[in-house]
């Protein structure tokens, strides 16, 4: 008997009526004979009214860390409510379900609360529940320590949960969303965008990654480690409206054509800082990410210059712009120990992205893209590759402009 886990974000079970149709969703995998665990999310809106809470009580009125074991406490409560309502919603449509919430799977994580990570989730009480013809709810983001306290998987975390129990128990893993599957970009900036039937996994890690938001990122790496089927659906249909719809994420030898560059994927979510005046020699940059490093703040784009004045050089890298500020005062506060004569930093900057498995055996794809951009105009600050993508950091006002020449210099619209 074929398993399956079926996980369903906040927009999905924003309301009752919403919680009633995603309960006809789950009813229909069971009358095929599946074995079906539920992963669900905080209805929309409740996990940032619950933030809001602790921060009243906590973080901004007394200065506790936010990491606080307490905090985990009060913000896994959304999934908690949801869980219980779609469980009792199935109970009432004749079907033998129950909630569970992380620690009686039980999701077993680290210590690092708000952004903890799943050592191991024992299946054997899943497993006796399916054996007993039980649907389980599960509380999604959320799991347990070691030391029996509550932690959190930080946002996004439901879709990790639900990939993490479907490698426990051998199953597969349907990700419903408000999205009808995976996009060349974004539909609402780009209207002949068109959904992939399917995509790999290396291309879903750096879609994801790069400021696509139908997937979190350490869940599609979790599904490419354990080779977890995922595909990606919409919650806003009711059982066979739509069959063979949604994106199958994949290994990339399961899709028998490979496109050079599968989407075109974008962030605002960019600050720039630049270093001026930085002494030209070998330990410099240890100094300046090992620091950032140290505070943890995630460094993405890098590029190095030589200086007009001799032996200097000077260093652009871009991170989060909540992590801007931080950033500037952390290398600021080494000024003397590093050497550099100034700092500078532009929150008014984007990144876009294209990607492709296709890219490997495939050359010109880095002239097409910087051609297509310099036809519109969008000059390029920073560049970063890797083996299946090009990133370019521009100016924020060219974002939409940027992702729709991208989009058409590499045919996506014609997919």
């Amino acid at each position: 008997m074929s398993r399956l886990v079926m996980k369903f974000g906040g927009t999905s079970v924003a309301d009752l009526e919403r919680i009633r149709r995603v309960a006809r969703l789950v009813a229909a995998e069971v009358v095929t004979g599946k074995q079906v665990a539920v992963v669900v999310s905080a209805m929309s809106g409740k996990t940032n009214e619950l933030v809001a809470w602790t921060d009243g009580a906590g973080a901004a009125a007394q200065g506790i860390d936010p990491s606080d074991d307490e905090y985990d406490t009060i913000v896994a409560s959304g999934e908690q409510v949801t869980a219980g309502l779609l469980a009792m919603t199935l109970r009432n449509m004749g079907h033998r379900a129950r909630s569970w919430m992380g620690w009686q799977v039980p999701i077993i994580t680290d210590d690092a609360h708000g952004k903890a990570r799943i050592d191991d989730i024992p299946a054997e009480n899943l497993l006796a529940a399916f054996e007993a013809g039980e649907i389980a709810v599960i509380a999604g983001f959320q799991g347990v320590t070691r030391k029996g306290r509550i932690a959190t998987l930080g946002r996004g975390g439901s879709d990790t949960s639900a990939v993490a129990i479907a490698a426990a128990v051998g199953g597969a893993c349907d990700i419903y969303t408000d999205v009808d599957g995976v996009y060349t970009t974004d539909p609402r900036i780009e209207s002949k965008a068109r959904k992939l039937a399917k995509i790999s996994y290396e291309e879903m890690l750096e879609m994801a990654s790069l400021g696509a938001k139908v997937l979190q990122t350490r869940s599609v790496e979790l599904a490419m480690a354990q080779r977890v089927p995922v595909r990606v659906l919409s919650s806003f249909v009711e059982p066979g409206e739509a069959p063979g719809q949604g994106t199958i994420v994949c290994d990339e030898e399961e899709i028998m054509e490979k496109r050079i560059v599968s989407g075109v994927a974008y962030s605002r979510d960019e600050a720039k800082i630049t270093l001026l005046g930085l002494p030209d020699h070998p330990g410099v940059s240890s100094k300046i990410f090992g620091a950032l490093a140290d505070a943890n703040v995630n460094v993405d784009m890098i590029v190095q210059s030589r200086a007009r004045t001799a032996e200097t050089a000077n260093m652009e890298f871009t991170v989060g712009k909540r992590d801007a500020q931080r950033a500037v005062e952390i290398v600021r506060s080494h000024q003397a120990e590093i050497g550099f004569e100034d700092v500078a930093v532009d929150e008014d900057v984007s990144k876009v992205s294209v990607i492709g498995v296709g890219m490997r055996s495939h050359t010109g794809v880095a002239k097409s893209m910087f051609e297509a951009l310099a036809a519109k105009g969008v000059n390029i600050q920073v560049i970063s590759t890797s083996e299946i993508k090009i990133s370019v950091l521009i100016d924020a006002a060219y974002t939409e402009l940027a992702v729709r020449a991208l989009h058409a210099a590499y045919g996506l619209d014609q997919l």
